[in-house]
């Protein structure tokens, strides 16, 4: 069956049909446009094209399919689209009451108010795997508060942190990546029906009735805009992409603390492979393949865009490639959540290794240099005598911690015995007493206000 040919004396070449033939995926999308279809019946009932009894009919025909799809009992033709595969179905069971249905609209606003459905509801699931994540991380860093480990920059030993103010980093990325995916489908809270192929239709539809009967919370101002918009698709996929990427930052961590090198952190078994000729290894392979797959959400937000970039008003079949990558997308993004909260939830961290790790690298020469500037040097000059001090234990194998006050005041006179109370590590983190800093005060604080924003969330309606 197809939704056109009137106009035409030759069939569609086989070769052509397969082409541009979208059921193979689309056919996801059947729930929403089963849906769609029934608040169209209504629509046309209110505006006199159908009657009760037909509506009754339509309505009842469809809940039939819709439970056939649910059992996997629905058999699908070789149609152009989910759409056409829908209206085959009811035009076989209703005969010209199925035919009716098809009055007042396109695929056009159909597929868009079919794909703004299914973004509302992937932005809302995805957000809550999202939160489930989230409450692994917060509970990590609730449960380790007092482990202290290295602060890197270009990878170096940088400055003494807590573990939980690291995990906390991650969590704050992940509290604006929850609200991208939060605004992507508010933004895609807008119904198209009545908008036609592209400009409006003839027949007084209830646009407000039809928004309200889907969930929407209004609907499209312009009716070119509405068939050929895909924005609301690049701004899911552009916070999946962002989400993706904060969840590789992550996963590159994991495998780089798991190295021996490094020492500070264990996957469980059930979370790491083997070697298929190393007997000794285990690999952190799920944490490899959520930073690889970062890569391919990034390909299918540009895709997208490119896709769109060129196309005039209004509706082009170049939209069909808007659905594959977003499908994807959300699969992927799904399947990363879930991998990385069990793979945390059941890993061990090792806090001696990562306070023995602290202490390396000279991590408390900032703070050296910040004692000589409490002690009147300008911090440019401070910064150099810290810098001379390091050379001094770098060419004798020590530490600053292990310099005598002599050796101090050799290269600075001002340093007094107290320079020792400013150098341990637990002195350098505690320090950083302000807002955002890794002090334990300020880190406990971080994590109760996380817990209560959670809380918060759980209200909501």
């Amino acid at each position: 069956m197809k939704l056109w040919g009137g106009r035409f004396e030759k069939e569609t070449e086989g070769l052509v049909h397969a082409f541009s033939s979208s059921l193979s995926f689309d056919r996801r999308l059947a729930p929403y446009d089963i849906r769609v279809s029934e608040a169209h019946a209504l629509a046309l009932e209110e505006c006199g094209v159908i009657d009760a009894g037909e509506r009754e009919a339509i309505l009842a025909a469809l809940g039939e399919l819709r439970a056939e799809m649910e059992r996997g009992d629905f058999a699908l033709g070789d149609e152009e689209d989910i759409h056409t595969a829908v209206e085959r179905a009811m035009v076989e069971r209703l005969g010209e009451t199925g035919a009716r249905l098809r009055a007042g609209r396109s695929r056009n606003d159909q597929v868009a108010a079919d794909m703004r459905l299914f973004v509302k509801e992937e932005s809302r699931r995805i957000s809550a795997l999202l939160l489930e994540l989230m409450e692994v991380v917060l509970e990590l860093a609730r449960e380790h508060l007092g482990v202290v480990m290295p602060g890197f920059t270009h990878l170096q030993p940088a400055q003494p942190v807590l573990l939980s103010h690291h995990l906390m980093a991650y969590f704050e990325m992940f509290k604006r990546d929850f609200e991208r995916l939060r605004e992507s489908g508010a933004r895609a809270d807008v119904c198209p029906l009545g908008s036609g192929a592209l400009a409006g239709v003839t027949f007084p539809l209830d646009r407000e009735m039809m928004a309200d009967e889907l969930g929407f919370g209004g609907i499209t101002a312009n009716s070119m805009d509405a068939v050929s918009d895909r924005d609301f698709v690049a701004d899911l996929l552009y916070a999946l992409c962002m989400l993706s990427i904060h969840l590789s930052r992550m996963a590159e961590e994991m495998v780089l603390w798991t190295t021996p090198r490094f020492g500070f952190m264990e996957l469980d078994e059930a979370y790491a492979t083997g070697s298929s000729i190393m007997p000794q290894k285990a690999n952190p392979d799920l944490a490899e393949l959520v930073r690889g797959k970062a890569g391919r959400m990034l390909g299918h937000l540009a895709s997208l865009l490119v896709t769109l970039k060129g196309l005039p008003l209004a509706y082009n079949r170049d939209l069909q490639e808007d659905k594959e990558g977003l499908f994807d997308a959300v699969d992927q993004a799904s399947a990363m959540l879930r991998v990385m909260a069990g793979a945390l939830s059941t890993a061990s961290f090792n806090p001696s290794r990562m306070a023995e790790a602290a202490a390396e690298g000279f991590t408390n020469a900032t703070d050296l240099a910040d004692y000589l500037v409490r002690k009147g040097l300008p911090f440019l000059e401070a910064h150099a005598v810290a810098g001379r001090l390091v050379r001094a234990c770098l060419e004798t194998g020590r530490g600053l911690e292990d310099l005598t006050l002599e050796e101090f005041r050799a290269v600075e006179p001002r340093v007094e015995g107290d320079v020792f109370d400013h150098l341990s590590v637990s002195a350098c983190v505690e320090a950083r007493d302000l807002p955002g800093g890794t002090a334990p005060a300020r880190v406990e604080e971080a994590v109760s206000r996380a817990r209560e924003w959670l809380e918060a969330l759980k209200l909501r309606p």
